[in-house]
């Protein structure tokens, strides 16, 4: 039954969001960006954009779904055409002097379509959130590796796990640099060494948001020849 029922569902609609990441300053030029959507289907596509405050935690961020009135979206709808494009600036109104940065999700949601009378289907919503981060003005990152252990992934196998601190007011991003992951034996032999470079890390685990003053735990998806032993790492920005 619930095959049939796609199957007589219209052609599902479809969009792309650009960009994902987007980093505002308090004043100036850097106070707002525009997000991209591209409606890449044969039906208009209706869109709404919405806001959320985001809390840090030791493993990342937490949506809150509150909106503090720091950042404006215009226009908060549009119908997009097929094939055709809409753009939202994004502007920043929030405190000039932030003590420390701040972040947000914006949701770019596929609002569903009225069907006519007495016609019924299943509409596949698609839904984007876009990170936006403000920092103080003049901060930058300084994100060091505090300490390493051995834990084990989702498969049992061993992983490096690292915690990482970022000492400064401004947030960064781990996928701006690249982090080393070096393992020992127990006679203090070295048994593997790898850098992942910002485009390696990016895809293996996201950005990698580190959040101003934040200590955050951040599991590395790269297996470990043994579970024994020790694991040192570090990180460094790239120019």
């Amino acid at each position: 039954m619930f095959c049939a029922a796609l199957a007589l569902a219209p052609p599902a609609l479809a969009m792309t969001v650009q960009p994902v990441v987007i980093d505002l300053q308090t004043a100036g030029r850097g106070m707002s960006q525009i997000i991209t959507v591209e409606n890449t289907f044969a039906t208009p596509l209706p869109v709404e954009l919405t806001i959320q405050e985001l809390e840090l935690t030791e493993t990342g961020v937490k949506q809150t779904g509150r909106d503090p009135g720091d950042l404006l979206v215009f226009p908060p709808q549009a119908l997009i055409q097929p094939g055709q494009t809409q753009t939202f600036r994004v502007q920043y109104v929030g405190d000039p002097a932030l003590a420390r940065s701040k972040h947000y999700y914006i949701t770019v949601a596929q609002l569903p379509v009225q069907l006519p009378e007495g016609q019924s289907a299943i509409q596949i919503l698609y839904n984007f959130q876009v990170l936006i981060s403000v920092a103080p003005g003049g901060a930058k990152p300084k994100m060091t590796v505090d300490n390493a252990r051995i834990v084990t992934n989702d498969a049992g196998k061993p992983v490096a796990q690292v915690t990482v601190h970022n000492d400064s007011p401004a947030h960064g991003y781990l996928s701006n640099g690249h982090l080393r992951i070096v393992e020992k034996d127990a006679a203090g032999n070295q048994v593997f060494s790898r850098t992942l470079s910002g485009a390696e890390i990016q895809q293996t685990m996201g950005f990698g948001l580190i959040g101003g003053g934040q200590t955050r735990n951040v599991t590395v998806p790269v297996v470990l020849p043994s579970a024994q032993g020790t694991v040192t790492a570090s990180f460094g920005l790239d120019n």
